[in-house]
């Protein structure tokens, strides 16, 4: 029995809650306009405090935007994948005493796809829905969230932390448990996060890196049981992107030796970049020395169906030292036009140093068909 869902069906879906009320979507402004008074007053500001958990494992409904984005590699060589399930809440104008059922106050969204190396395969699915507390729901309490039949939650098991998830799509489904072996690591000020130099372009943001995943990916008829790492990030806010930003650049290995490597940078029209952060950690979450100048450089260029140009493969640059992103594979954009809107690239991506294997994890590209709408 398929687990897929049409594309006609997100189509209604999606329209359904379109049409719910046209004018209580949020204010979906690209980077290069600027927020209204009703926005700022609407939407709460991400500020400095110390997160607590498990209670922010959970969702935060009065933010604008919200997800949990998690992403793993799979085996090694050929038998190599990458996979992404990722829940997105928006927060919409509708006024909270609205009686109606059918106002769409939250809604939640969901992407997941999987990239087979071996068949230069990629598969992705996503969803457009209103929170409804049953089928569609994002407990607030800890990471609870669930869209149908596809689901993402944190589980305690004796002294074991655990993320449970599953999703599906046209030709694959992939179940999954991933063990915290680690605190949460708190990104920027104890977990406050700036993404420009204004004090309220900035998200509340963590993550739960290395995670030891077993995985079991049913592809057609096959099916395939895969040990390997993933990375689990949750961020929730209400203003991201500065004035002429269009899109960001992020990444997130981890590296053989236990450490992880996360990194940003907000770009402009011209791909410069107007904000940039790095956060590298060793085995034990220490900050690790040497990556705080990283650079971003494009090393080449593909282009994907949609036309759109990709600076990948992508080098980093260190000092002297340059490092390469080499892709699982190329063709791993994602179509959202049916959810969240427009396509972004989203895959996995081995670090190397030369001809070393330094680890594997994701890199996310936005903004380069089209300005990122927030």
């Amino acid at each position: 029995m398929s687990h897929s869902i049409s594309p006609r069906r997100i189509a209604i879906q999606t329209a359904a809650v379109l049409l719910a009320d046209l004018t209580a979507w949020p204010t979906m402004v690209s980077a290069t306009e600027n927020k209204t008074e009703t926005d700022t007053e609407f939407y709460p500001q991400a500020k400095p405090r110390r997160l607590v958990f498990p209670r922010d494992f959970g969702a935060h409904p009065s933010y604008r935007t919200e997800w949990w984005y998690l992403t793993g590699w799979l085996g090694q060589g050929p038998t190599a994948m990458g996979f992404q399930l990722t829940f997105f809440r928006s927060r919409t104008q509708h006024a909270t005493e609205n009686p109606s059922r059918l106002a769409p106050q939250q809604l939640l969204f969901a992407h997941a796809a999987v990239s087979v190396a071996k068949e230069d395969v990629f598969l992705s699915a996503n969803r457009a829905g209103r929170l409804s507390g049953t089928r569609l729901r994002a407990e607030t309490t800890d990471t609870n969230l669930q869209f149908e039949d596809w689901h993402l939650s944190r589980v305690q098991r004796a002294a074991s932390e655990i993320y449970e998830g599953y999703f599906a799509g046209e030709g694959f489904a992939l179940s999954f448990e991933a063990l915290a072996t680690q605190p949460a690591i708190l990104r920027g000020q104890t977990g406050w996060s700036q993404k420009g130099p204004q004090a309220q372009q900035a998200s509340h943001y963590y993550s739960r890196a290395p995670l030891s995943v077993k995985a079991s990916v049913s592809l057609g008829k096959q099916t395939h049981m895969l040990e390997g790492k993933a990375w689990l990030d949750h961020e929730w806010s209400s203003q991201m992107l500065m004035p002429g930003a269009v899109g960001w650049d992020w990444l997130g290995i981890n590296f053989l030796d236990g450490g992880t490597l996360m990194a940003f940078q907000i770009r402009n029209k011209h791909s410069q970049p107007l904000y940039a952060h790095v956060d590298a950690r060793d085995r034990l979450g220490r900050p690790a020395k040497g990556w705080s100048a990283l650079r971003w450089q494009a090393h080449g260029s593909w282009r994907s169906k949609s036309l759109i140009h990709y600076p990948i493969p992508m080098d980093l640059v260190v000092g002297g030292q340059s490092f390469r992103l080499v892709p699982l594979m190329l063709a791993q954009e994602v179509d959202a036009r049916a959810s969240t809107g427009g396509f972004y690239w989203e895959g996995a991506v081995s670090l190397m140093q030369e001809e070393r294997l330094l680890g594997h994890g994701y890199l996310e590209l936005t903004g380069y068909g089209a300005p990122l709408r927030m």
